[in-house]
């Protein structure tokens, strides 16, 4: 009987295979990490084919742990870090270059250049995005110009570009699938989030062949089929969205007003705003939550860079400490940073700043602060972007609790300190693997395992809540401390 889903998640840093069961507990996961690459400051590159032979290992290994057959497996869902951009040979399947992640800002300048045409109105207008490095849009246009070849051969039809999510789908599918979803489209500066189209005018102005470009399926669909080799059987690929919509649906945030937060690599808040598309304020992005039989659900979203990187960078490269786990321990150890203030902008700042030139800080050191103000500092900056972004939304108002998941969410000083921050209830579901959770119920919902988006809603499960503790007079000081030390950097 085919009683589990597969979800494959492939993030920034780990590729990852999960196995769930139909009431959405994991049975099983396996995960790998992914190397970065960075030869230059401000880029950040990965192997598109380490992540597919990832993928392929951590499938067949969570299939053993779970001890479970491929025929037990009735579909499969796709979930990924979105905006990393990958243009490959349409007859070899060889990528042209490694994939530009998300974080990468080689395209400053091109930014910079399409900024002073005036063509933010317009593309804002119709993707719902701020010109910015950050989108798949100028990446695929550094890479037309800087690999030999490559603007010719996309012209002539033999290149294929897609996003993480496609760029696995065509491998997984034997190379008969290039297809992509809402969600990953929308990221990509190209798609018009209104007509739910590649919109002509802005391929024709940024000069990109639409030749390179996936269809755009909902995101339950019939993506294609597995290769049978991979697993020993074919599966339907039925579930596709980019990680942080995908959570949005793994946290079964499907209510006009419902937030949830993933505290990841970066930490991505994403709003349902319903099926209007709000217009965009506060230098945040309106982008498509999920498409179900052709009915478009908005959201709001605001992305902070360096959330679970600027523990790493504490650990691997200040080694300040030797685990994450660490951070908790020591955040505990004293009762305030006593002033400092560390400004984890190592790659600019996102949302509401905008600020890709802006660069890290820490303020406020004495004679008397050590480690532990500095790790405590590290973590206090999550929960003051978490409230840069939630102030400028206009839901804060209404808003009654907020849903985390990700990997910082194993910190519970971590959780506790942003319900002070935000005088807001934090509520953690029992799984925090809510991307994969999402595409698993994606799939689920093509497949006919589930019904509905209330039976799906029926599912989730509350493992802890946090209650503020602070007064928000004390709050407001220690957040007007925040804002006068981004004030330093911007």
């Amino acid at each position: 009987m085919q009683e589990y889903l597969l979800a494959i998640d492939q993030g920034t840093t780990n590729s990852r295979a999960l196995i769930f069961d139909r009431g959405g507990n994991v049975i099983s996961e396996y995960q790998l990490a992914l190397t970065q690459f960075f030869p230059h400051s401000g880029w950040v590159e990965q192997d598109a084919e380490e992540m597919l032979r990832n993928t392929i290992v951590c499938c067949r290994e969570a299939l053993k742990q779970a001890k479970v057959s491929a025929d037990a497996i009735a579909a499969i869902g796709i979930a990924n870090q979105r905006e990393t951009t990958i243009i490959w040979d349409k007859l070899t399947g060889k990528p042209i270059y490694r994939a530009i992640v998300w974080q990468d800002r080689r395209t400053n300048d091109i930014c910079r250049e399409l900024t002073n045409q005036q063509l933010q109105n317009m593309l804002q207008t119709k993707t719902g995005l701020l010109i910015d490095p950050y989108f798949s849009a100028t990446k695929i246009m550094w890479l037309l110009q800087n690999v030999p070849g490559a603007r010719e051969r996309a012209e002539r039809g033999e290149l294929l570009f897609g996003t993480v999510d496609t760029f696995l789908l065509w491998n997984l599918s034997k190379q008969k699938t290039h297809a992509t979803d809402p969600t990953n489209a929308s990221r990509t500066m190209l798609f018009n989030i209104h007509t739910q189209e590649w919109d002509k005018e802005i391929l024709s102005t940024l000069n990109i062949p639409d030749s390179l470009l996936p269809r755009v399926l909902d995101n339950a669909a019939h993506f294609g089929d597995l290769d049978e080799n991979i697993l020993g059987k074919s599966i339907p690929i039925a579930g596709m969205a980019g990680d942080q919509q995908a959570a949005l649906i793994g946290q079964a945030c499907f209510t006009p007003g419902m937030v949830k937060v993933t505290y990841g690599t970066g930490a991505f808040i994403l709003l349902n705003t319903g099926k209007k598309a709000p217009e965009a304020a506060n230098q945040l992005l309106t982008t498509v939550a999920y498409r179900l039989d052709k009915e478009v659900v908005y959201g709001l979203e605001g992305s902070i860079f360096c959330a679970g990187t600027t523990v790493k960078w504490l650990r691997d490269t200040l080694h300040l400490i030797k685990t994450a786990e660490e951070t908790e321990t020591l955040a505990r150890e004293v009762s305030s940073t006593e002033g400092v203030y560390l400004v984890p902008a190592f790659t600019g700042l996102g949302a509401p700043y905008w600020d890709p030139a802006a660069r890290g800080a820490i303020l406020g050191l004495t004679r008397n602060s050590d480690r532990r103000h500095i790790v405590r500092a590290a973590l206090e900056s999550v929960a003051y972007q978490t409230r840069d972004l939630l102030s400028t939304m206009t839901a804060i108002t209404q808003l009654k609790a907020l849903r985390v998941d990700g990997g910082m969410t194993t910190n519970t000083w971590l959780l506790q300190f942003i319900s002070n921050v935000l005088s807001v209830d934090v509520h953690r579901p029992l799984c925090v693997e809510t991307s994969a959770l999402g595409v698993a119920f994606l799939a689920g919902l093509q497949i006919g395992m589930y019904q509905s988006l209330d039976e799906i809603s029926a599912l989730w499960q509350m493992h802890q809540h946090y209650r503020p503790q602070m007064l928000n007079i004390e709050s407001d000081i220690l957040y007007k401390g925040w804002q006068e030390a981004v004030e330093r950097v911007l």
